[in-house]
């Protein structure tokens, strides 16, 4: 099987799935098929040890059985999703209209009946990558080396940490979005602090500058660039 279709850009053994089945030879039977499509698995026998072995490692996807001795399936997804968006496909022998209900409105990504053919589990996996892939695509904005991880609120040049005021960040945010465009100082005065805004509207010039000392001269590297009498923006390349 070939790994890029799994993930572009990802292989199947950089993945760490975990299983969550009581019966032992089914158990045995999936982690043999994943291990032989390259990922690496853990398995845990009931609900408890699912979630100390969650919150301990970090898992690629999760499989699920429903019906668990200790805590069931559907408590441990509650408990999952508390901590993480990370794909969780259940396996389970409930496939009444209902249970699938109740399954992915508790936050499971998928939902498959019992008896199955490994095949559908895997290609359901490798649709779940795809959504998780495209997913964090979305969150994640940068120029260079500049990176933005926008549900975390971070800004990271290369492994270097930018620490930025919130306005600062969501001045960053917007201008990366629309990079190499330039931003006039209404758009972005509208965009950053609001329509209602009242106050000096050279505040995008004061905040432009605070970016250009965290960013362009700590760097060396210049990002942010002026169009005279129109406004700002940033370049993606020299």
């Amino acid at each position: 099987m070939d790994s890029n279709a799994i993930n572009p850009g990802q292989s199947a053994d950089s993945k760490r799935i975990l299983l969550v089945e009581d019966e032992a030879k089914l158990a045995r039977f999936v982690e043999l098929e994943l291990k032989y499509e390259g990922y690496t698995v853990d398995i845990a026998y009931d609900g408890r040890d699912a979630i100390d072995m969650f919150v301990k490692n970090k898992y690629s996807l999760v499989l699920l059985d429903l019906m668990l001795p200790g805590i069931n399936g559907l408590e441990v997804l509650r408990r999952i999703r508390k901590l993480s968006d990370v794909p969780v496909i259940m396996l389970t022998a409930k496939g009444e209209v209902s249970d699938k209900v109740v399954g992915l409105d508790s936050g499971a990504d998928d939902y498959i009946t019992k008896p199955f053919a490994i095949e559908e589990v895997l290609a359901r996996m490798r649709v779940a990558f795809k959504k998780s892939a495209q997913k964090e695509d979305k969150n994640i904005c940068s120029v260079r080396q500049l990176v933005i991880d926008m549900p975390k609120r971070e800004a990271k040049w290369g492994d270097t940490s930018i620490d930025l005021t919130k306005t600062e960040f969501d001045l960053l945010v917007y201008m990366i979005q629309n990079k190499n465009i330039v931003l006039t100082r209404e758009q972005i005065l509208n965009h950053v602090w609001g329509y209602d805004y009242i106050g000096e509207t050279n505040v995008v010039d004061v905040y432009i500058r605070y970016l250009r000392t965290k960013i362009d001269d700590r760097f060396n590297e210049k990002i942010i660039y002026t169009t005279r009498g129109v406004g700002y923006y940033v370049r993606d390349g020299q």
